[in-house]
């Protein structure tokens, strides 16, 4: 998790949690005026769009006030849906088993896209089962990964 994100998710995990949720992760996307703040929730009974308008009060009274984000930026509030980003670790775990789709920070062996097989976590790295390989990408290589939605014929 980058930086920004990191000190964002400290800053607004515990209103996420006292309203009963899961903060799932959290992206900073800079495009000047464009800029967005997403924000993941989850929840074992699903999310609905009041889940995220509670949400979305609630933090956006605390950046309001904390002010962390220099400019103008839209905050939205959403689930992680099928298609879900994973962030940590733990969630690489959780979703060992799912075919999942990887973007590295820098090139391995040429490219930095991988979709494959998520075998699971070894220490600080996510394995991957691309066809007949297997590699190992330390965590902090990776710069987004999300799980690839599979739907049965």
């Amino acid at each position: 998790m980058a930086t920004k994100e990191a000190a964002l998710y400290a800053l607004i995990e515990p209103a996420v949690t006292a309203l009963g949720f899961e903060l799932w992760g959290i992206e900073y996307l800079a495009q000047g005026k464009h800029s967005r703040l997403v924000i993941y929730i989850e929840h074992d009974n699903g999310i609905n769009v009041d889940d995220c308008a509670d949400v979305s009060r609630q933090v956006s009274a605390i950046l309001d006030v904390e002010d962390p984000i220099a400019g103008q930026y839209n905050l939205e509030v959403s689930s992680p849906g099928m298609d879900r980003p994973l962030f940590s670790l733990s969630h690489f775990s959780r979703f060992a088993g799912h075919v999942v789709q990887l973007r590295l920070r820098a090139p391995f062996e040429g490219q930095r896209k991988f979709k494959g097989l998520l075998v699971g976590v070894d220490g600080d790295e996510v394995l991957l089962q691309v066809g007949e390989e297997e590699y190992g990408f330390p965590i902090e290589t990776i710069d987004q990964a999300h799980v690839v939605p599979q739907f049965d014929a």
